[in-house]
This record gives C-alpha cells, structure tokens and sequence, in this order.
C-alpha cells in the first residue's frame, strides 16, 4: 500500500528565546510549538502582536534558527535545498526598491529564483495577470497603492510556483477592497492545489478562508483544528430587527441602524417565538431574525482570556520587521 503524503509542514517542540537588554536573561518567544499543516490546505496562524507569530515564520524560513524543535517541508528538513525551491514568501512590511517597474522587479526577483532568461518575459506577464496587474507591468512601484504593492508582493512570492506559500499578516493595512483581492488570491492558490499557510490578526478574513487554525499566545499554542471542530454551533441567541413601535414590555437591545428599527435580542426558540407573536399581533413588522452562534472571534477571546494573564515578553522579531 502506498505511504501516504508528508506533511506541506511539520513543526515539532519549537522553541525560541531572545536575550534581554544587554543580554542580561532570555525570554521565551515560542514554546514548544507542535503544528502540522496538510497539502492543499489554507492554514491561519492567529494571535494578537507578540504572540510569537512571526518568530515563528521566520524560523520556517531559516531566517531564525530554533533553540530546539524540528521543522520539515514536505517531508524535507526546512533548512534544505529542496524544502526551499518549494517555498514562496511575503513578508508583513516588504521593502521594495520605488524607482523599479513591476516587470523590473519581478524579473529581479525570477533572477533571485533561478528562472532562465528566456522564460522571465511570458512567466512575468502571466503572473500579473494572475494577481491583477496586467497592463500595470511598466508602472513605476510608487504610483502602486498599498493593495497593489500587496498584490505584486503575493505576485513574487508565488511566480516560481511553490508548493507552500508562506504570508505574514498579508492583509495588515489594506483596506476592505483590498482585503477581498488578498482573500481571492489565497482562494486561487488553494483551487490550485498549493498550500496556504498565513498570520493574521483579522479574524473575520481567517474565519472565511481557512481550512484550519492556530491560535497562538505569548508564544503558546491554545487551540488548533478546523472552524467546524473549535467554533460551536450552538445558536447562543436570536436578533430580530422590528420596524414601527415595540410592543408593551419589549426592550430594544439597540437601535437597528435605520430609523423607525430596532434590534430586540432573545435568548432562545421559544422566546423568538413569542416575540414574533406579540410583534405581529401589535401591528409592528418582522424585518429579519438572525440567529447568533459563536464565531472564530468570540473562540478567540474566551481562549486568549483564559490563558495566562501575564505581560507577555515582546518578541524582538514581531515588532521589528526589516
């Protein structure tokens, strides 16, 4: 019988710790962090700023070494030759030279990956075609707004087509335009059979795009799985928007955001039901009733707040990014 297929990732016991001022003390950055992402799969790394993050990435990357831990790309050691041709990586606050065109500094960058000259021309095009960018390839970088500085970002990171692409905090600045552009991409990549492994503080864009998730905290790992395995179902309560008077004995929870609506709250069906009794029988109108159930958010705030409440240590490599 066939063996089946290495992980895109394997992460094993990592550690990580940084001196203190004047490399008086260590503090702990990433704490036996075990993880393991399968091919194919959009993967969140969550977690507030210092959690341990981008520490953690770049150790992926070989940019930081492990104090102890192992971690392997498809089956390969991360440090390897091989585990690195099938990697591709933006970082959170790239730097890129201005006075370039988006042809120039994907070409710079195919250099970088190895792609032979005759092939640069046709592969750039393609690419920015694929992230959005066609006819901006002899646009000089400073007229690119913020989501497509990020686009071109995504577009050197995977126009070498690697196996595991590696994005930290991809959506941080941009607005919700661009947010839906990067959420697309990260949704093309996976209908291309790559893998997505991204950090994010937003958890809105990881609850609509991810396979699964990490939650991460001072370095810990809290919680790791699916949305349907860690996010209950449980409808926790009803919203119901009612238009004209509220009947005697109802109370808005708030206003409904348009005038004449308010938003009543109940805790469960057979309260929804009554309130829909009273509401019609006083002549008032049913806009919606939206049942409430627990979201990544509301998953992430009960676990942050149950672990450790201590000042966590701030990761060196979380607040400074080159």
């Amino acid at each position: 019988m066939a063996s089946e297929s290495p992980a895109a990732l394997s992460i094993t016991g990592l550690h990580k710790a940084f001196s203190g001022h004047l490399g008086i003390g260590r503090h702990p950055a990433v704490r036996g962090v075990e993880l393991e992402v399968r091919p194919g799969e959009i993967f969140g790394l969550l977690g507030p700023n210092g959690a341990g993050k981008t520490t953690t990435i770049k150790m992926i990357l070989g940019l930081l070494r492990p104090d102890a831990g192992e971690i392997r790309v498809f089956g390969r050691p991360s440090a390897s030759r091989e585990a690195r041709k099938r990697l591709g990586f933006l970082p959170e606050n790239p730097y890129f030279y201005d006075y370039l065109t988006a042809r120039e500094f994907l070409d710079f960058y195919a250099r970088l990956q190895g792609i032979a000259k005759p092939d640069r021309a046709g592969l750039i095009d393609r690419t920015l075609e694929r992230v959005g960018l066609a006819g901006r390839e002899n646009t000089a970088l400073r007229a690119f707004s913020k989501g497509m500085m990020q686009r071109l970002g995504l577009a050197q990171a995977i126009q070498h087509d690697p196996d595991l692409v590696i994005l930290d905090e991809p959506m941080s600045g941009l607005d919700p335009i661009g947010r839906r552009e990067v959420r697309d991409l990260i949704l093309a990549l996976r209908e291309a059979g790559k893998t997505v492994f991204f950090s994010s503080h937003i958890l809105q864009d990881a609850e609509m795009i991810c396979d699964r998730v990490a939650i991460l905290k001072q370095g810990e790992l809290l919680s790791v799985g699916s949305l349907d395995e860690l996010v209950s179902h449980r409808v926790r309560w009803f919203e119901v928007t009612v238009r004209g008077s509220l009947p005697p004995g109802v109370e808005a929870a708030r206003p409904a955001g348009r005038e004449g609506e308010h938003l009543v709250r109940v805790a469960d069906i057979e309260a929804l039901r009554e309130l829909l009794d009273t509401v019609r029988a006083a002549g008032a109108q049913v806009v919606s009733v939206w049942p409430r159930r627990e979201t990544l958010e509301d998953l992430f705030m009960k676990r942050v707040a149950a672990a450790e409440t201590e000042t966590p240590s701030p990761d060196p490599a979380e607040t400074t990014h080159a």
